[in-house]
């Protein structure tokens, strides 16, 4: 089985269409062109195999996807974890739009981008840590 893997380093910043893809790739786990493909049809109905195919292809020379080649269908999983991609996203957007300050970020993003429900599970949340 010849399998190409991401070397452990910090993970390469997708562009908006990559983790688009990404979030398929991660909700689907390993998957063919087609199967990704497929997936993006409901979203997307005039996308072009050949446009997945070229976009997986390039995302793989990035490192953001590993590929089987064992099998005629090349196989393609995200080279990275979803929490450790975001995670390294989210550092780079504290220290260019909040100047480094994550009170800053949350701050922002509470008072505009959070439902009533989700302001109730960050409660929740921070009484259960503050209990441990």
């Amino acid at each position: 089985m010849t399998r190409t893997t991401a070397k452990t380093r910090k993970p390469p910043k997708p562009t908006a269409t990559e983790l688009d893809l990404l979030r398929v790739m991660w909700r689907l786990g390993p998957s063919t062109v087609r199967d990704v493909h497929q997936a993006r049809l409901a979203e997307k109905p005039d996308l072009a195999y050949a446009t997945v195919l070229r976009l997986m292809q390039v995302m793989h020379g990035k490192g953001l996807l590993t590929r089987d080649e064992s099998q005629r269908s090349h196989v393609y999983a995200a080279a990275h974890p979803q929490d450790a991609l975001q995670t390294n996203l989210l550092r780079d957007l504290i220290q260019k739009a909040f100047a480094g300050s994550g009170k800053d970020l949350v701050l922002a993003a509470l008072s505009e981008h959070v439902t009533d429900k989700e302001r109730e599970e960050i409660r929740r949340f921070l009484r259960e840590t503050r209990d441990e």
